[in-house]
């Protein structure tokens, strides 16, 4: 990947410096961009590779180059602004001369608002009825824009880890792209850790799927692992209002409620917010006295309400990513860090990134990722990175 140049959207951001590193750039992405503000406060990147002696290199600088925008979210900016200097980001690598621009966001901006209040904005899996255009009524298709405002930037391919709308997001980037969109999901990663820890006895593992929306990620899931005694427990969700849920065993579940007891049992989710949907679930999987149930998320969006409704006893361990980077202090997670692991992806991430940018590429040897864990939590082994 000798082409391609790695670069964020703002100084000092880790996540990017370690993507460029697994991807093998040895020089810091901030010695080959400058983004700078001006007085009014207006965003102005600015790409400074190669001799600026060079007169005949003026807005070619970039040519026979591939860049990569690597974004996420940051306590210091909102999303709006982080997408505004993704668009000028990629403007500036198109204008001056780049071959293809890519854009790295493991959490993908605006793509909650995966359609809008009319049949033809947006395609669904599922016949939608009054209820769900009436959710969206007043509110713009805020995915579609953004897809719109990054294509007109510049950009041409997008990389995203486990959208949580993979169809609706997947359809709709998929031809805004031309098929160059990828939402890389880390079935194998939580596999690897799943056997390779010491958080659950893979004897007696089962896998839950809290609602109908993580029921195709969990039997992946189960697939992977590959253990013909690992179980799956399908759940349903019905919201009664904006704070009541209701769940309870899909009819059509492989294992019965009762079939957990005793058993360690993950819950798998692509995110979570307030958290009450996978305290419910928890809950009335608690009833079952499983020995042990852990919660598997990959976007932890790190809000006072969330803590506080997953700091509940009924939940005996949280593993998540730094897919939102802030998640690894720990002041954020105050007294839940004493039952919260983070797993820290960029290598994994880089490796995948080796398997579509780098065509007969077999990417990056494992471990793929580094374990990053509290001395407030029991597992802690007096160590951090303990894979």
């Amino acid at each position: 990947m000798d082409k391609t140049l790695v670069v964020g959207n703002y100084a000092d951001n880790v996540f990017v410096a370690d993507i460029a590193h697994h991807l093998k750039q040895k020089q810091n992405y901030q010695d080959l961009i400058a983004l700078k503000n001006f007085h009014n406060s207006e965003f102005c990147p600015r790409f400074i590779l190669g001799d600026r002696n060079d007169r005949e290199k003026v807005g070619r600088r970039l040519e026979g180059y591939q860049v990569l925008i690597v974004s996420t979210s940051s306590t210091a900016m909102n999303r709006n602004e982080m997408a505004m200097r993704n668009f000028l980001v990629a403007r500036a690598a198109r204008e001056n001369g780049a071959e293809r621009v890519s854009l790295l966001e493991p959490d993908l901006f605006y793509s909650a608002q995966d359609r809008g209040p009319r049949p033809e904005y947006g395609k669904t899996l599922f016949n939608r009825d009054s209820r769900d255009y009436e959710k969206f009524d007043g509110q713009p298709f805020s995915a579609k824009l953004y897809a719109d405002l990054l294509r007109e930037a510049g950009v041409n391919q997008v990389f995203t880890v486990h959208n949580h709308s993979p169809f609706s997001l997947r359809t709709l980037y998929q031809d805004h792209f031309d098929g160059m969109f990828v939402d890389l999901r880390p079935v194998d990663l939580y596999a690897d850790y799943l056997l390779s820890s010491d958080i659950v006895n893979r004897d007696s593992l089962v896998i839950c799927a809290p609602d109908k929306g993580a029921h195709e990620f969990a039997a992946q899931l189960v697939e992977k692992i590959g253990i013909p005694s690992v179980g799956y427990l399908r759940m349903c969700k019905e919201r009664r209002g904006e704070r009541d849920v209701h769940i309870e065993p899909d009819a059509e579940s492989p294992l019965k409620l009762e079939d957990v007891e005793g058993r360690d049992v993950v819950v798998v989710d692509d995110m979570v917010r307030t958290g009450r949907t996978i305290l419910e679930t928890c809950r009335v999987i608690r009833e079952a006295r499983p020995r042990r149930i852990v919660f598997l998320v990959t976007h932890f969006y790190s809000s006072r309400e969330g803590r506080g409704l997953l700091n509940d006893p009924v939940i005996d361990e949280i593993v998540t990513t730094n897919t939102i980077p802030s998640i690894l202090n720990r002041d954020e997670q105050g007294r839940l860090r004493h039952k919260m692991v983070v797993l820290q992806i960029s290598r994994w991430i880089a490796h995948n990134l080796f398997l579509h940018m780098k065509p007969g590429s077999t990417g990056l040897e494992t471990p793929h990722f580094v374990e990053d864990i509290s001395s407030k939590n029991p597992r802690w082994k007096g160590r951090y990175g303990v894979h």
